[in-house]
């Protein structure tokens, strides 16, 4: 929320009209009611308006409606028990609840009554939410003017109670206040340690679900669903702690699941797990602010890590490690929606929705169209299973869709000639989403747990005969996301994959970066077929030493890089049976390095450079038909590849 400044309706004084029966022909004038005394009064007959300056209980039998500001002062405090219920009418940025510094208000909701606050259709903006000032400490000061009502919050006690809150659902707050201004579903200023928060739902919220500013409370177990702009946003120095907390958005065009703000006082954040159908942002940090998070999952968003004006990375401490943009954190959750099961809500994501993690054995459903939407992890120990048939549409995410098997995990696509797996944007334009990746436990140059360029992933060992699962009959469409300016996703990327998975009939079209590409490793590959790949079609480096049979490469689009391009040392891959055509010229292969291949029966048509030395390597590296190639040959003697009877490659 932006800074604002909104002026107080006065209260009404409310005149009661009395009929007295008498025989005097003229009325008696009506009795004046004092303003605290219709405040109670309101409060008895269910309605909530005014300021409370003593202590009061409402009563769970009674609904009642919140119809204007109520306000409780100093030394009051308003208790509310289990099960009550508060209709907050459609007044935007007039109805709201606000503790002042001194007050305080008890929720005493549980699991199976907890209270609730939601306008009646639970729109969000119908109202303003609720707003509680403290005394403990702020950047802003002693005294700051809030930018909610103007109220004074800060001081020196950090331990200062607010009260409680227990089990409260809050649903439909967000109200505009001016172009630049909503208010949150729960306000904390400068609330201190004392007050006890524990198990909040914000719904439907038109700006931030909770926001802190400064203050030392702290808050377990918060559930924020669909909040249009932050779901949890700090500032002023907030030096807290937040212990469980779900996050949803299936609504597009939110702000962040976290924004930070201002100075960093290090809040603390312990079993974070957040989703998204849409995309999106997941923390930000702006200025110099930072946090300490533990057990963190995001799942469904574009951006994971947002330092929005250039702050130190190392104020954002992930897992005990600095943060780093270039991961995604899609981790298995540490918290979910099933943890909150007193929330009324009717949130679904989708049958499917792929994004997230596998960590047991899962089978796909090739009765079902999927959405890939985000980042689909296979972890270590996990199997993902795709029958014949499947049809996985991937969401124009760039970098944040796509799917990785790990160390540890295994895949097994089971297309068939008649029936292949498909996984393709919806246009299959190239860089739509990031594509496949698998990473293994076999030899690399790169060594031993390397990190890929590709989600960071660990990849690397000894064991050259690694599973990590069956890929057979798959077509892959639109794949090649841009990372940064030096690096893109692949369609296929083998990191350090072993001997012992299978890879056969694989189709990869309109990448924007290579189709395939080996990073070490020892896996062969069988029936290849490579379209429009915008870089490399076959790309190897850190030491591959697999087989690829049977190589179909074809060019239309001008402004590739090569049909093969291998890099680094040579551990002398095998290609066996190779067609590249091209119908707008470029380099048919290029060795960097050292690098080197053997190659037996290549056609070769169409390019302007069938062999580049791109760094004077030797040519007694490259064998072709038993000889060393030459650059000078035209390689159009070999056999084509008869590619009539893959009719699954399209």
């Amino acid at each position: 929320m932006k800074k604002l400044s909104v002026k107080l309706f006065s209260l009404t004084v409310v005149a009661t009209s009395l009929f007295l029966n008498s025989c005097s022909s003229s009325d008696d004038p009506d009795p004046i009611i004092p303003v605290e005394a219709q405040v109670i009064e309101n409060l008895n007959a269910g309605v909530m308006n005014g300021t409370l300056k003593e202590s009061f209980t409402l009563s769970s039998t009674t609904q009642y409606s919140l119809t204007g500001q109520f306000i409780i002062d100093k030394g009051a405090v308003l208790n509310i028990p289990a099960g009550t219920r508060i209709v907050a009418g459609n007044g935007g940025t007039d109805v709201y609840l606000a503790i002042l510094k001194g007050g305080q208000i008890n929720i005493n909701g549980n699991p199976s009554n907890p209270v609730v606050m939601s306008s009646v259709n639970g729109n969000p903006g119908d109202w303003g939410g609720l707003t509680i000032c403290g005394k403990a400490t702020t950047t802003a000061g002693i005294d700051a003017e809030a930018e909610v009502g103007g109220f004074l919050y800060g001081g020196t006690d950090d331990t200062d109670s607010s009260g409680i809150i227990r089990y409260l659902q809050i649903v439909g707050t967000g109200a505009q206040i001016n172009p630049e201004s909503q208010y949150n579903g729960v306000s904390f200023y400068a609330v201190g340690s004392g007050t006890l928060i524990d198990n909040i739902a914000v719904i439907n919220g038109s700006d931030d679900g909770v926001e802190f500013f400064g203050g030392t409370v702290n808050a377990s177990n918060l559930y924020l669903e669909n909040n249009d702009d932050d779901s949890i946003d700090w500032t002023e120095g907030w030096s807290g702690t937040v212990d469980n907390a779900f996050i949803s958005h299936t609504v597009s065009g939110f702000s962040t699941v976290f924004e930070g703000d201002k100075d960093n006082n290090n809040p603390k954040f312990n079993n974070i797990t957040a989703i998204s159908t849409v995309g999106g942002t997941a923390l930000q940090f702006k200025k110099q602010s930072g946090a300490t998070i533990t057990g963190l999952s995001l799942t469904g968003y574009d951006v994971s890590i947002d330092m929005k004006d250039d702050g130190p990375l190392d104020n954002v401490i992930i897992d005990g490690e600095t943060a780093d943009p270039n991961l995604n954190y899609t981790n298995t959750p540490t918290t979910t929606a099933q943890d909150f099961p007193w929330v009324d809500t009717d949130l679904t994501l989708g049958d499917n929705l792929l994004q997230g993690t596998v960590t047991g054995e899962f089978t796909l459903d090739a009765n079902i169209n999927y959405v890939l939407n985000s980042s689909y992890i296979v972890q270590d120990g996990g199997k993902l299973t795709i029958p014949a048939g499947t049809k996985i549409t991937a969401r124009d995410g760039g970098t944040g869709v796509y799917i990785a098997v790990l160390q540890g995990g295994e895949i097994d696509i089971q297309g068939t000639s008649d029936n292949p797996v498909v996984i393709s944007s919806a246009n299959a334009n190239p860089g739509d989403w990031g594509g496949l990746t698998i990473c293994g436990k076999a030899t690399t140059t790169a060594g031993i747990d390397a990190e890929a360029e590709v989600g960071g992933f660990i990849y690397g060992g000894t064991t050259d005969n690694d599973s990590s699962g069956s890929i057979t009959y798959l077509v892959i469409k639109g794949t090649g996301a841009q990372i940064n300016s030096e690096s893109q996703y692949n369609g296929i990327s083998l990191y350090a994959v072993g001997s012992g998975t299978t890879i056969e009939n694989i189709s990869v079209i309109n990448g924007a970066d290579d189709g395939v590409e080996f990073f070490g490793g020892t896996v062969s590959a069988t029936n290849i077929y490579l379209q429009n790949n915008e870089d490399d079609s076959v790309d190897w480096t850190e030491g591959w030493d697999g087989t690829v049979t049977n190589t179909y490469i074809y060019h239309t689009i001008a402004g590739f890089s090569t049909a093969f391009e291998g890099d680094k040392i040579n551990n002398n891959p095998q290609f066996v049976n190779v067609t590249a055509i091209s119908t707008v010229g470029g380099t048919a292969l290029q060795f960097k390095k050292q690098s080197g291949a053997t190659i037996t029966n290549l056609y070769l048509s169409g390019y302007d450079m069938n062999i580049d030395m791109k760094d004077d390597g030797p040519l007694v590296n490259v064998q072709i038909d038993g000889v060393d190639a030459n650059p000078a040959t035209d390689y159009s003697t070999g056999t084509q590849i008869d590619i009539s009877s893959w009719t699954w490659k399209n």
